[in-house]
């Protein structure tokens, strides 16, 4: 597009041309008024005729006019006039187009016309243009609006233009068509892109959408704010737990404008002079740059000087600008500074947690939050950051957060004792000294990072995190696999599926019933163990899990509850496949339908896979801990309640008894728990048992296996040996629903 040629963009003037003829078929006119160097903005397309009037005071009328004739492509100028305020002696200036706009009236019910401004007009939050669009609603339904860059020849190639379809109010308004031109794309694909979103009814395309549900007059039509996918996203940031406004937990810190403010520029010699932070100070990768010889440096009033833990963005974000924004969190070696206009500076209000302070850091560099805050201009408004939906973590999240903050610390404490062993490494008097530290005293370290290592093996994760029963499988089958035997192993593999279905499945009925809602599954099983033949088996377990994954009540559970990790065990399709194929495997081999030998080594390798495969989808078992509650204490006076336990977890039933205080008095000696991550204590029984086996002397967890005549026989989940249980336990799984 040549300069002097004074014709718009070849593709935006096609998309109007495609606009005009769904919204308002019919001959266009262009209207315009003769600007005082007697020049149009534009040449406007060769099929329109174009209507020039001497003076903008007359287009609202002129087009209003027109309007009677046909669709009409009214072209305000974009300058500013001077207006007399209420108070006498002073003036202030507006747009022509504001006083254009606010007076054009549709000449009878099918008036419709396009509007050329720029997008500030329809994405600004300022009470002026809000106004301006409340008035524009009155008389007009919005049908499409365009938006562009590059299209007009006398305008910078950044700024964005709006082309806005209205027509004449009617009872019930049309839905809204808003598609954004890229910056640089084939022209073609664009074209048809806009040609499918004028034929919609809903949804989105690739560069546009459509508003089925439109906005209150007078809210800012930023492309991003409506677009489905941003609604979409928006709602789902609840999942996080609520959500709240950037500006109930920060508050913004005053900038100084080096036009407005010049007066306090001065030199970093000066005594009590700050650095003036600008855009270009803070950097993607979430840092401050050092100064520099283009660094502006102030004598700033204390309410402008930046804090330790103040946020700053960069207030400005170009079209070619990564997604998400670009922030940065200030610490002690980049003070003392104070923001310029060019940024924006957030300080954390007082009742702002850390938790929330860190989830706030990591959202804004988010891709969502960068739309969130609207991308139909260069620059960022104070209003709109505060105003930007944010998601606050609920209990689960914020120990999550919490613990991944400890994490980091301490890796980092790792890494600075690394650094200083290392830097010491040449200040000994002797070689010998210097080799005799390094070994020593990295000795510890190295060891902390080679346990911290083996965590990223799933096999180590489940013999040292994972609940004992299935801990202990798992140990199991790995020394079958290695030491030779290939039909062991290969029982092994599938008992240890059934026992992590087993446990997982206990735990979802226990908890299912701790929260008053009912599983059909239930009926089965309590029909297998009533049976007296046989008792439940892989299938049931796998049942209650396939339940539990789509009950709707245990889904309206809240979102930190223990039973959503249970839910997604076999909710993935290779979860579901793995298990089906390890249920047959057990089944087969149940039946005596063995194996070849020579078919063992294949069949091992697979089975393993598929068991590797639940395990990984099982990892949040680490995190949910099994607890043997042995003794409890019951303090009057502070309420509190002194909790020994024993921490099942890992492949050995022989752990330390620990002491934690508790606010609840109905902790029951001898009874399991459930201990999840927001270390909330849920009970195990009847469902799981714990007690020293008589069989092995090892002591094991049991479930209910069969109940002839209503004498109960439990099963070791380790072992699999069976013991009689005294008549109270009927009465339990009674009441539970099992018997």
């Amino acid at each position: 597009m040549a300069e002097e040629s004074g014709a718009l963009s070849p593709v935006f003037e096609r998309l109007l041309a495609m606009g005009f003829a769904h919204l308002a078929p019919g001959p266009v006119r262009m209207l315009t008024a003769r600007s005082e160097e007697g020049q149009s903005l534009f040449d406007p397309p060769a099929p329109w005729h174009s209507v020039e009037v001497p003076s903008w005071k007359g287009l609202a009328a002129s087009a209003t006019r027109l309007l009677g004739q046909g669709p009409l492509l009214l072209v305000p100028p974009w300058l500013r006039h001077t207006v007399t305020r209420p108070v006498p002696g002073r003036a202030a200036s507006r747009f022509v187009y504001d006083d254009v706009l606010r007076a054009c009236r549709p000449a009878d019910a099918g008036s419709a016309m396009a509007v050329l401004t720029p997008a500030e007009l329809w994405v600004s939050d300022s009470p002026r243009a809000a106004e301006l669009r409340k008035t524009l609603a009155e008389h007009w339904d919005t049908q499409a609006v365009l938006y562009g860059t590059g299209v007009i020849p006398q305008i910078h190639p950044s700024y964005v233009v709006a082309a806005v379809f209205l027509k004449a109010k009617q009872e019930h308004g049309p839905p809204m068509k808003v598609l954004r031109m890229p910056h640089a794309d084939d022209a073609a694909s664009v074209e048809k892109d806009f040609e499918v979103l004028l034929q919609r009814g809903g949804g989105s395309t690739r560069y546009g959408y459509v508003v089925r549900e439109l906005p209150p007059p007078g809210e800012s039509l930023d492309f991003d704010r409506h677009h489905p996918d941003v609604v979409s996203q928006q709602a789902d940031l609840a999942g996080f737990g609520s959500l709240t406004t950037l500006g109930k937990l920060y508050e913004a810190v005053p900038r100084i404008n080096t036009t407005a403010d010049s007066q306090w520029i001065t030199t970093e010699e000066q005594p009590g002079a700050v650095r003036l932070l600008a855009g270009r100070d803070v950097l993607r990768d979430g840092s401050i740059s050092l100064a520099t010889d283009e660094s502006y440096w102030v004598k700033a009033p204390p309410r402008y000087l930046l804090r330790p833990g103040d946020l700053i963005l960069r207030e400005i974000h170009g079209p070619h600008d990564p997604p998400g924004l670009i922030v940065a969190e200030v610490a002690e070696q980049d003070l003392p500074a104070a923001p310029s206009h060019r940024t924006i500076a957030l300080r954390p209000r007082d009742s702002t947690t850390p938790q929330q302070i860190r989830l706030v850091a990591q959202f804004l560099r988010t891709p969502l939050a960068d739309r969130l805050v609207g991308r139909s201009t260069l620059h960022i408004t104070v209003k709109r950051l505060l105003e930007l939906p944010v998601p606050q973590p609920d209990d689960a999240l914020a120990t999550a957060l919490d613990d991944l903050a400890a994490a980091r610390h301490r890796l980092e404490a790792w890494s600075k004792e690394a650094e200083t062993l290392l830097g010491a490494a040449f200040t000994q008097k002797t070689a010998a000294q210097a080799r005799d530290r390094i070994i020593e005293q990295g000795r510890g370290l190295r060891q902390r990072v080679e346990a911290a290592t083996l965590l990223d093996d799933l096999g180590y994760t489940v013999r040292t995190r994972f609940p004992l029963p299935v801990a202990y499988r798992w140990r199991e089958t790995e020394a079958r696999m290695s030491a030779g035997d290939q039909q062991a192993a290969y029982s092994a593999i599938l008992e240890t599926a059934e026992i992590l279905l087993c446990y997982t499945a206990l735990v979802a009925l226990a908890l299912a019933w701790e929260a008053r809602i009912p599983l059909g599954s239930t009926a089965a099983i309590k029909e297998k163990l009533t049976g007296g033949r046989s008792g439940p088996g892989l299938g049931d377990w796998a049942a209650v899990l396939q339940e539990a994954a789509g009950n709707r009540q245990l889904r309206g559970l809240p979102h930190e509850h223990p039973i959503h990790g249970i839910r997604s065990l076999l909710a993935g399709q290779d979860a579901a496949d793995a298990r089906w194929r390890l249920a047959k495997r057990r089944n087969d081999d149940a039946h005596l339908r063995r194996l070849d030998p020579i078919d063992l080594p294949p069949a091992i390798a697979e089975a393993f896979k598929d068991l590797t495969l639940l395990a990984e989808s099982a990892r949040f078992l680490a995190d949910s801990p099994l607890w043997h509650v042995t003794e409890t204490r019951w303090d009057s006076l502070t309420q509190t309640a002194q909790v020994h336990y024993r921490e099942l977890t890992g492949d050995h039933p022989v752990v330390p008894t620990k002491t934690v205080l508790s606010l609840r008095n109905d902790l029951e000696p001898g009874s399991l728990y459930l201990r999840d991550a927001a270390h909330e204590m849920h009970l195990l029984r009847p469902f799981l048992t714990g007690q020293v086996c008589r069989v092995c002397r090892a002591w094991s967890t049991f479930h209910a296996d069969l109940i002839p005549k209503g004498s109960v026989q439990l099963k070791s989940l380790e072992h699999g040996h069976v013991l009689p249980q005294p008549p109270d336990t009927a009465s339990a799984l009674s009441a539970v629903g099992l018997l």
